[in-house]
């Protein structure tokens, strides 16, 4: 399935590229400057405990939403990319931000402030359910992924992490699966809570198993059906 028909922001019909940045298109980048910007590979858009003021729209880029540990390790919460949504709980919550936000490539990010977005939700009906759907959608990803954590060993989580972006992200070819630029072995440990090493095994074991390919560009799933098997066995 095409990453496009998975995505947030096409519940109920909204045209989030409207909304952000509705000139974003235009070769004179200086006339909206106030709302577009450019971030470089590993730049913040926020940190940990800054001020809540505003809700952000991905242009082009992919970004990494995390958290740290109390013992300082990173832990990764979600990857996005583009036409998505993040920094949405400023518009319940103003207090200070509760998770970073990196620019994992170059990428460009349109924000909006929480008064201009509230203004916005009156001018249209849906935007408020949209944005209650995203809220709710993310907890109970957030739920599912703490389950896992408490009840499934770390293989299973990493091949559960494997089907969750190939059904996500994954674009059909044939039989098979792909998913453009993936995530390095570190950033697959962050997000399902286990270690880079136990990352690598598992991917190199799916591979000799003739399951997947993949290398830094992509990632390619020769056999979903068998791959979900996988989960069966060892659970």
């Amino acid at each position: 399935m095409a990453q496009s028909d998975q995505a947030l922001w096409y519940l109920e019909n909204i045209d989030m590229n409207d909304i952000f940045c509705p000139n974003k298109m235009s070769e004179n980048m200086d006339s909206h400057s106030d709302h577009l910007k450019e971030f470089a590979k590993n730049d913040f858009i926020f940190m940990v405990d800054e001020t809540s003021d505003k809700v952000f729209f991905i242009v082009s880029g992919r970004i990494k939403i995390g958290t740290y540990s109390e013992k300082g390790k990173e832990i990764t919460k979600a990857i996005l990319g583009k036409g998505e949504v993040f920094g949405e709980l400023s518009l319940i919550d103003s207090t200070g931000r509760r998770d970073f936000a990196q620019a994992m490539e170059k990428s460009v990010i349109c924000a909006l402030s929480t008064a201009q977005m509230k203004m916005l939700m009156k001018d249209h009906s849906n935007l408020s359910l949209f944005f209650m759907k995203i809220i709710g959608s993310r907890v109970l990803e957030m739920e599912k992924r703490l389950e896992s954590m408490v009840f499934k060993d770390s293989r299973t989580r990493i091949v559960d992490y494997i089907i969750e972006l190939i059904t996500k992200k994954g674009q059909r070819v044939g039989y098979e699966f792909v998913v453009r630029n993936f995530l390095t072995h570190q950033e697959i440990a962050n997000i399902t809570a286990t270690s880079r090493q136990t990352v690598t095994t598992t991917l190199n074991e799916l591979k000799n198993k003739d399951l997947i390919t993949f290398n830094r560009k992509r990632l390619l799933v020769r056999d979903l059906e068998k791959l979900k098997g996988e989960v069966a066995v060892h659970v």
